[in-house]
């Protein structure tokens, strides 16, 4: 029989807890939905009135994945749906977890949280920047750290202070708060910071897409800036082989980088970070440091 959970007044089929999902480390899907509920308070401030996108792997890692921006069957009533703009409609639906409930609902469902550069409010209207590092082999975290650093200070020369996590998988996603701007300005601007960094680390760095150039190098991507792209949420596990965590972490840490296994954190890891760091991208939630797009 599937336990009932009652969190926050709403009653809860919270299935298969027993259930390996990370076959590498034996990580169950309780364990994982335990990392949920610990972890609560600084994923939904950065979860707050974004809607989602999810990629599911009920099985684990290595089942099937599937990536959805629909709410998908089943969903509460209870649940926030918000209409978003979509290319191919007027509007789409798309779930806003919002409480704790809505989150363990989801986190229920075995997903990664992946979230817009906007609020449902003001659509196509970001309030952040992000810049996607992703090493291409036999480059790695260490090198997107060099990378990282040289946009912390190209960006503070136009005023905007950059913070930094590990995405969870090979690389780094470096965030700036804004003033809110249209996502086709924030590309734009973006785009050209990509393009600068290739211009000054030729060796080191590509701002296009295309595999064939990538080898060795670290491709900043400047395109999920787009209305309609998501980013893994901070404190989202990821459906990789063992329980990674797209984790907050300090310049420090990126500066002092010898090893890419050194930015590689674990569901187990976060709880100790949280308590000797706080929520490191806090400025990403908080208006008063937003500032304005250049």
């Amino acid at each position: 029989m599937t336990p009932i959970t009652e969190v926050e007044g709403r009653r809860l089929a919270l299935s298969n807890l027993d259930k390996v999902l990370y076959t590498a480390t034996g990580t169950t899907k309780g364990e994982v939905l335990h990392y949920y509920a610990r972890t609560a308070a600084p994923l939904l401030a950065h979860l707050a009135d974004r809607p989602v996108s999810f990629l599911r792997y009920p099985d684990g890692p290595d089942g099937q994945l599937f990536f959805t921006k629909n709410p998908p069957p089943g969903t509460p009533d209870w649940v926030r749906i918000a209409e978003v703009p979509r290319r191919t409609a007027d509007t789409g639906r798309q779930v806003v977890v919002e409480d704790l409930a809505s989150l363990m609902w989801a986190a229920n469902l075995v997903v990664e949280f992946h979230t817009h550069q906007w609020r449902a409010d003001a659509p196509e209207r970001a309030d952040r920047l992000v810049l996607d590092l992703d090493p291409g082999a036999p480059a790695t975290a260490v090198e997107c750290c060099a990378v990282a650093l040289w946009l912390r200070e190209r960006l503070g020369a136009d005023g905007l202070e950059a913070y930094v996590k590990t995405s969870g998988s090979k690389g780094l996603h470096v965030l700036v708060p804004l003033e809110r701007a249209p996502s086709a300005e924030v590309s734009a601007y973006a785009k050209g910071l990509a393009v600068e960094a290739e211009a000054a680390m030729p060796e080191l760095v590509v701002h296009r897409m295309r595999r064939s150039l990538r080898p060795g190098k670290v491709f900043v991507d400047h395109s999920q800036n787009a209305a309609a792209k998501t980013t893994a949420a901070p404190y989202t596990l990821r459906a990789r082989a063992e329980p990674t965590v797209s984790t907050p972490v300090t310049w420090e840490e990126v500066a002092g980088c010898t090893d890419a296994g050194q930015l590689v954190f674990r569901l187990g890891d976060i709880e100790g970070r949280l308590e000797r760091y706080g929520d490191l991208l806090g400025p990403l939630t908080d208006p008063d440091s937003a500032a304005p797009l250049p």
